[in-house]
């Protein structure tokens, strides 16, 4: 994932700057200042995230290069957006939960090393650029701005909930011919995987990794959880 040194890094991490200060700004004043908007700016994530997934499925069909075994939103950071979408918009804990552990454990390590040869203005620059510093924004804008927190076993739901996403990738993979999440192969480019030992291998060593980070995550909330109930979910979803 080091194509990007070649197509508009100035452009690109400028952008990531920018949107890092305005998810900051807005967490912070989402906790000061809490109403209404909160919802409405939720919503809006909400809007932009499914908007972009919309688009970029409507952009590979028009110039003829959608395909099942490449193109279909079965990638973590791919369904992770409509997960996002969804959790902005109805603020339900569990996919809240699901937001904040997938983008912070794995979207972002997406934007920290973008997979993308493309280059501004190009169309699927700001597509990716939407896509995955949006699930990191509704990420922390709704458990750091509204508060909704991750409740007990929150990692033991996400961890299930993704083995058995994988395992239901898996069966597509296997049906299709496909290679969704680099299940039946290693990525052509090099990524983090190659770190993690051989094909099939890694996928273990992934699990691990992944079952480590989510602990890690929810590492900030135990103290909270130890000395208050756990109504803050159920509130936050209402309100």
């Amino acid at each position: 994932m080091v194509q990007l040194a070649t197509v508009s890094p100035l452009a690109y991490w400028s952008t990531v700057a920018l949107a890092a200060a305005g998810c900051v700004a807005l967490c912070r004043a989402a906790r000061r200042a809490p109403g209404p908007w909160r919802i409405v700016t939720a919503r809006v994530l909400a809007i932009a995230l499914v908007a972009d997934a919309v688009s970029y499925s409507v952009g590979l069909a028009v110039h003829g290069t959608w395909s099942p075994k490449t193109s279909l939103p079965l990638a973590l950071c791919d369904v992770g957006v409509l997960v996002a979408a969804a959790a902005c918009w109805w603020r339900v804990p569990l996919l809240v939960e699901l937001t904040y552990f997938w983008g912070l454990a794995g979207t972002l390590q997406a934007v920290a090393t973008p997979d993308l040869n493309v280059g501004f203005p190009h169309l699927v620059f700001f597509q990716y650029l939407v896509g995955h510093i949006g699930i990191v924004v509704a990420a922390l804008f709704l458990v750091a701005g509204m508060g909704i927190v991750p409740r007990r076993w929150s990692v033991l739901r996400v961890f299930t909930i993704t083995l058995g996403y994988t395992a239901l990738v898996g069966i597509v993979d296997a049906v299709t011919g496909a290679n969704y999440m680099f299940l039946r192969s290693p990525p052509g480019e090099w990524t983090l995987l190659r770190v993690l030992g051989p094909w099939p291998w890694y996928v273990l060593s992934a699990a691990g990794v992944a079952l480590v980070l989510l602990t890690l995550l929810d590492a900030p909330f135990w103290a909270r959880r130890r000395t208050a109930p756990e109504t803050t979910a159920k509130t936050a979803v209402v309100h």
